[in-house]
């Protein structure tokens, strides 16, 4: 019995080894090496201080600033642990909404998301990733359509004119991956970045 045991024990002691840590290890070593930015997370900095990541999006609700997709993650409700409370971009707790198309609740939430839309800009069909969740709960991007929709409520709020916020938009367009994968979308903390930049000037 224990000549059959111990070569079991003695590969699952080396496969522990080899994928658990040194596989792991080599592959975040390689990653630092030639990738820094991107193994760290895509953290962006302003002024010495980290503000965000490129690949996790933030809840901008300022009237003056580019919003995001809506994010359906939750957090622990801190009366009561057995429930939850939205907690948008909630990294920790990455995920859907899982509602599904037959759902009063998503169907309330959009109705709402679309009548405040409808009301911030009148007679301009709304993006639908205005008013839709991503799988992740985390986008950190929208469509450029869903951008240059925001521009009117951002002109009047900061007083800026309307073509200048839309060249803004067109130069933070990022294209398709490798000209094929995804489609054109533009990162909203970037944008805002760039819109605070631009109101300092």
């Amino acid at each position: 019995m224990l000549n059959q045991l111990r070569p079991a024990l003695v590969l699952l002691v080396a496969l522990t080894a080899v994928t658990g840590l040194a596989y792991p290890l080599a592959v975040t070593g390689i990653a630092g090496a030639l990738f820094p930015a991107e193994a760290a997370g895509s953290l962006i900095e302003r002024d010495g201080r980290i503000v965000g990541s490129s690949l996790i999006g933030q809840s901008f609700t300022g009237e003056g600033y580019f919003h995001g997709r809506p994010s359906a993650t939750t957090a622990a409700d801190p009366a009561d642990a057995s429930k939850t409370v939205p907690a948008p971009y909630n990294a920790a707790s990455s995920a859907g909404s899982n509602l599904g198309p037959t759902s009063a609740a998503l169907a309330e939430r959009v109705k709402g998301d679309l009548a405040a839309l409808k009301a911030e800009n009148p007679g301009r069909p709304v993006p639908v990733d205005l008013v839709t969740t991503s799988g992740s709960g985390l986008d950190p991007d929208v469509s450029p359509e869903a951008a240059l929709f925001q521009v009117p409520r951002i002109a009047r709020a900061r007083n800026l004119p309307e073509n200048r916020l839309r060249d803004l938009v067109a130069g933070q367009v990022q294209g398709r991956t490798l000209g094929l994968l995804g489609e054109p979308r533009v990162n909203v903390l970037a944008l805002n970045l760039v819109l605070d930049d631009l109101a300092k000037r």
